[in-house]
């Protein structure tokens, strides 16, 4: 005992007995050792299945297994399978007091299962902490999850932290609403505009689990064909998730449900609720107390009881890919629900993707169109503006819009809103020569220079500096013309074309959900089109050589998705409905938006990749880094002997301020990128290689970055 120590005690002697009660109990309180977390050293274990299988939340490749743990006795009611858990990892194996493994970080975990005895022949580390009793995940998640991860080449845990919201302590104590009973069986309505509507829908209510891909008709409609699937569903007494685009497309779902069920019948999840909202709708979900699910991407995993159908709505837009490791698409993650709950599958959309194609020509799937007859009713009047035109256009030389849309525009003003697409925002984000079109470039970084609002001199988009003396290096013309307009001056021009008449924009910073029924001019990007009531009475479709001309295996698949959603939302021919296309009538894309076909649009463009070995016929990914480290990772990977690799190609360096694209370089890095395919049925092999070779990588400790991505979207 040091001196200090002995003067205390001195001069606690000379204190009243009441005085010297009072400093014992708070000398004995702050020696109280905390109570979490714990190694629960000398700690009774529990007397059945006292080890416990967790899922530790590290998300690295070689670490892609389950841990064995000790169950103290003090949590075995809690350390139930299915709850989040933390856990001490990281300590060695010399770590050891009174038989029991200690050290090492608090991370947090899954408990998979409870055991009787462990694998593992050394001593364990105990539980530290049951974080919450809500037991979260159950097998069937469990099983969904590592079905993914093993298709994306991913870690297990990177998976679950897309499937598992984070935790609310408030929300995990409010009790969910007992669940109601199936709603009666409804009529098929605006399903029987189908062929096979229907059949489908009396399919759904009785039980059966029919798989369909489902080319909708232009209108309104789709949100409440949706609400009608997912209400024959629940009547056979199962479940239903639909994974929706964007919040506005969820917005419509959730209206079209609400009118048709009431409240309290489905929930609603997307990353907007917030996260204490977001994980009360889940949970109640998953207590079985909703059945209905519709939501963003992230709602691919929501954990629905019974489950009888999932549908995805328009599977070719971009928010369907998730961006985060390992980057599943939300098609695919439906695909595996489909097979694994053995429920139904709708697949739907204005447009169709090679994918959704593939599913029908394979069998796996039905179609479920609509006749001739019924598209013609529904659908608008298509016209075309081509080069030709526009040569012997004098009103298209001088300006930028065409004769033919001008008198589009003005007579569907007469009428109601107008819409025009524009394939990018902004003013002017490209210029080019007026004589030979050869695009305007920076003299000190190559970057695209821009037009400004304010008229002045042109501005680099890459580094910034202004160009005031720019002249052609092809033609050494000193006139320039826009290459791509954005929305903003496109709203400028029609403004001052229509000055009585009011001019709305829609983009990334303000996008607008609906318009009035009242003449106006809507300038939209595409995805970004407000709905308007009545439907649009024209629209205009520009720059549409802009979207056809994108270096990417998808361009004409995506121009022509986006040119239908935005087609879909105008009036039908009989009402008046007339859309204007600037793009080469002779295109495969543009033929099939004036007949209305996307469907065999499709299936050509399925004919010709199936030719060329292309996905979704064969099984692609990408590798991406550092030259060094792509070829070193060829090297060392074990691919399936059917592999083919092509490249590696140097990739687009990033420009410096600039944004960066999911598995684009740094800024500044110069990167390269190989591709790796295989024929049908090896997917699993090459996913596997892949990941066997990065976890290998990691293993050995590697700093370099090699990005592997299955199934990459920009092939390019």
């Amino acid at each position: 005992m040091s001196s200090e120590n002995e003067a205390t005690d001195a001069g606690a002697g000379d204190a009243p007995p009441e005085q010297l009660a009072l400093i014992r109990e708070s000398v004995r309180r702050a020696k109280a050792p905390r109570a979490k977390p714990r190694t629960w050293r000398g700690a009774a274990l529990a007397k059945e299945l006292p080890v416990a299988r967790v899922l530790v939340d590290k998300g690295v490749l070689h670490l892609d297994r389950y841990f064995d743990y000790a169950v103290p006795e003090e949590l075995d009611a809690d350390a139930q399978p299915g709850v989040r858990v933390r856990v001490r990892f990281g300590a060695g194996r010399h770590r050891v007091r009174e038989g029991r493994r200690e050290g090492g970080g608090l991370v947090d975990g899954f408990l998979v299962e409870r055991l009787a005895e462990s694998d593992y022949s050394g001593p364990l580390a105990a539980l530290a902490q049951v974080v919450s009793p809500e037991r979260v995940l159950d097998g069937e998640l469990l099983g969904l999850a590592r079905a993914v991860a093993d298709r994306y080449a991913g870690s297990l845990a990177d998976v679950l932290q897309l499937a598992v919201p984070p935790r609310s302590a408030r929300a995990e104590k409010r009790t969910s609403p007992d669940p109601l009973p199936p709603p009666p069986v409804p009529e098929p309505g605006p399903w029987a505009r189908y062929e096979q509507g229907e059949a489908f829908v009396a399919a759904l209510a009785s039980g059966g689990a029919p798989r369909a891909v489902w080319n909708a008709l232009p209108g309104p409609q789709w949100a409440g064909e949706l609400a009608l699937a997912v209400t024959a569903t629940l009547a056979s007494g199962r479940g239903a998730l639909v994974v929706l685009p964007d919040g506005r497309a969820v917005a419509r779902a959730d209206a079209a449900l609400t009118a048709l069920l009431g409240e309290g019948r489905h929930a609603v999840l997307t990353a907007d609720a917030g996260p204490e909202k977001r994980y009360a709708q889940w949970l109640a979900v998953r207590r079985g107390a909703v059945r209905a699910v519709i939501g963003t991407r992230a709602a691919m995993f929501a954990p629905v009881r019974d489950l009888g159908l999932v549908a995805l709505w328009d599977d070719g837009d971009d928010s369907h890919s998730e961006p985060h490791a390992p980057q599943p698409h939300a098609r695919e993650v439906l695909l595996l629900r489909a097979a694994q709950d053995r429920c139904a599958f709708l697949l739907g959309g204005w447009g169709c993707t090679v994918e959704a194609a593939q599913l029908v020509e394979t069998g796996w799937a039905r179609p479920l169109v609509a006749a001739r007859e019924q598209v013609r009713v529904a659908a608008p009047l298509v016209r075309t503006v081509g080069d030709q035109d526009l040569a012997r256009d004098e009103a298209a030389r001088a300006a930028r819009l065409p004769t033919l849309a001008w008198q589009a525009v003005r007579d569907g003003l007469r009428r109601g809103p107008v819409l025009v697409q524009v394939p990018r925002r902004g003013y002017v984000p490209r210029m080019a020569c007026a004589s030979c079109r050869t695009p305007a470039r920076c003299r000190h970084c190559a970057g695209p220079l821009e037009g400004q609002e304010s008229g002045s001199a042109l501005r680099c988009g890459w580094c910034g500096r202004e160009e005031g003396a720019w002249h052609c290096p092809e033609c050494g013309a000193f006139r320039l013309r826009a290459q791509v307009v954005g929305a903003r001056r496109t709203a400028e021009e029609l403004g001052r074309a229509f000055p009585a008449v009011p001019v709305r924009t829609s983009g990334r910073e303000h996008v607008l959900d609906t318009v009035s029924e009242a003449p106006a001019l809507v300038v939209s990007t595409p995805g970004a089109e407000p709905v308007a009531e009545g439907g649009y009475a024209a629209a205009l479709l520009l720059d549409g050589w802009a979207m056809l001309g994108r270096p990417d295996l998808r361009a004409g698949e995506d121009a022509l998705r986006r040119w239908l959603a935005a087609a879909a939302l105008v009036r039908p021919q009989g009402a008046g409905g007339t859309v204007v296309a600037v793009a080469e009538p002779t295109l495969r894309p543009v033929q099939a938006l004036v007949r209305w076909d996307p469907v065999g649009h499709a299936l050509r463009e399925l004919a010709e990749r199936a030719e060329l070995g292309f996905p979704p016929v064969s099984r692609m990914a990408s590798v991406a880094g550092p030259a060094e480290a792509v070829a070193d990772f060829l090297r060392a990977v074990g691919l399936p002997g059917e592999a083919e690799v092509l490249g590696p190609v140097p990739l687009p360096v990033t420009a410096v301020g600039r944004p960066r694209r999911v598995g684009a370089p740094p800024p500044g890095e110069h990167w390269e990128r190989a591709l790796i395919r295989v024929p049908p049925g090896r997917g699993a092999a090459l996913a596997g290689a892949l990941k066997a070779a990065q976890a290998a990588r990691m293993a050995r400790g590697s700093d370099t970055a090699v990005w592997v991505r299955i199934d990459p979207p920009d092939i390019g």
